[in-house]
């Protein structure tokens, strides 16, 4: 449970006290709200397998980061993350590349930068943006 404090800063819910009325499938939160919400509920589950499929999309980078170091330290586990932000993989033990449904390159960070692929460009268009 001490994993979840950690998130404290990534969830940043200080309106929402205990039992707040939130709407109807959350209607009253933001989207990012509402990613912070799902991610914290999935982290108190503590599952062997979590899938991250785009679940920082809508968070500031800041949260991203502060979501990504939660789930990192939150125990042995194994975590699959789909993402488009590049940030969001950088520390992954493994980087899967896929284009047109094909993997067209994998390893750490480090690796896939040093080869100047796929990802590299990803990367570096990221950058650019």
């Amino acid at each position: 449970q001490q994993d979840l404090v950690s998130l404290d800063f990534a969830l940043d819910f200080p309106c929402l006290p205990s039992f707040v009325e939130v709407g109807e499938k959350g209607g009253q939160l933001s989207i990012g709200q509402k990613q912070r919400l799902a991610i914290a509920r999935a982290l108190i589950r503590d599952p062997k397998v979590l899938v991250l499929d785009e679940a920082t999309s809508a968070l500031a980078p800041e949260s991203d980061a502060a979501i990504q170091r939660s789930v990192q330290t939150s125990g042995a586990r194994t975590v699959l993350v789909i993402a488009h932000r590049m940030q969001t993989v950088e520390n992954a033990d493994k980087i899967v590349v896929l284009e047109g449904g094909e993997v067209v390159e994998e390893g750490t960070h480090t690796e896939l930068m040093g080869r100047q692929g796929p990802y590299y460009r990803l990367v570096e268009r990221s950058q650019a943006e």
